[in-house]
């Protein structure tokens, strides 16, 4: 279970791997969580806005991964496993950094809006791929990508997206709540086959090329060191303040401005349940859809998927953990929610 000590990964259960967290004290290795549970499939048939959501920073900057240009790579890293398998771990978003690229669209962990050969990872379409394939393979499931967008080519990133074969589970702009509406019911996005939502930092693109843009749907806290800093939660500049209600969506960052992998453990099981409650406050007692972190599997036990647990939980049943919730008509879960979030701390 959680917190026994092992010695390989198979001395623990499935959703386990054999891991240590020495920035908080815990150098005996331990069995450490690496799989989310989905809340949809225990409080099922509400509206997307309901849920909190998992998200890798910079998925694709993953440690370890070999060069594609020839040149060796100078950059942070912020993961440390392929964008498929973040997914099959319920990781549910995915925030894409594209650049132009040696007439392509590559994901690049740069600098000044410009990517080179040695910030260089891969293009974008291969993780792309992945996306398609996961979705492919599981028809119930739902992945928000985020997109920090320096593509500048005319209709490059439509073409991508359709070169992937995504454009089957586009959310179309056109069905995207405004105003701070109630998004469909996950039921209804499944049925349709809107599975896949999109969002970019390019305003632009959302007239241009059909693609929404990130902060007419999201509100969003600071990211970086300003975003880890538990006495506060401002906003994003680009956000509207995070208690205003033009938006049903709200992305949560957790993460410092310069990523330390073996420190990573101990801000997803300390840091983040503080911050969580502060931008809880901030938010106008608004839970986070989305947490994005750095290296989500490092904790000292169960770390962001606790996290998650524990918001969906009390969020959508009143109870500690998703994992204690009976399965709630929508009437019921809905009335749940409105009592608890008035009667119980967020964490």
């Amino acid at each position: 279970q959680v917190g026994d000590s092992c010695s390989a990964a198979r001395d623990c259960g499935v959703g386990l791997y054999c891991g240590d967290c020495a920035a908080a004290g815990r150098t005996r290795p331990s069995c450490i969580r690496d799989l989310a549970i989905q809340p949809t499939t225990i409080v099922k048939g509400l509206p997307f806005n309901r849920y909190s959501w998992l998200v890798t920073h910079n998925s694709f900057s993953i440690v370890g991964e070999p060069s594609r240009t020839g040149v060796e790579r100078v950059t942070f890293y912020n993961q440390e496993d392929t964008v498929t398998n973040q997914l099959r771990n319920g990781v549910r978003g995915l925030m894409l950094d594209m650049y132009d690229f040696g007439g392509d669209v590559w994901l690049c962990h740069s600098l000044q809006g410009q990517c080179y050969n040695f910030t260089a990872f891969e293009p974008a379409i291969d993780t792309l791929k992945e996306v398609e394939a996961f979705l492919s393979e599981n028809p119930t499931e739902i992945v928000t990508i985020f997109i920090e967008d320096y593509v500048h080519a005319p209709m490059r990133l439509s073409k991508l997206f359709t070169a992937a074969d995504l454009m089957k589970y586009w959310y179309p702009i056109s069905e995207m709540p405004t105003s701070g509406q109630e998004w469909p019911t996950v039921t209804d996005m499944v049925a349709k086959n809107h599975r896949l939502l999109v969002f970019t930092s390019d305003a632009s693109k959302e007239s241009s090329e059909g693609i929404a843009y990130q902060w007419s749907y999201l509100l969003e806290n600071e990211s970086g060191d300003p975003g880890i800093d538990p006495s506060a939660c401002p906003n994003r500049k680009e956000s509207q303040p995070l208690n205003s209600r033009s938006a049903s969506l709200f992305m949560q960052n957790y993460f410092p401005t310069i990523p330390v992998e073996s420190e990573a453990c101990k801000e997803n099981s300390v840091g983040l349940p503080q911050m969580v409650q502060t931008c809880y406050a901030a938010a106008g007692n608004r839970i986070p859809n989305f947490i994005a972190v750095n290296f989500y599997m490092r904790s000292d036990g169960g770390g962001v998927f606790d996290v998650q647990d524990r918001i969906n939980g009390l969020t959508l049943c009143g109870c500690n953990t998703i994992a204690a919730c009976q399965v709630l008509g929508h009437q019921r879960a809905h009335a749940r929610t409105l009592e608890h979030l008035i009667e119980l701390p967020l964490l």
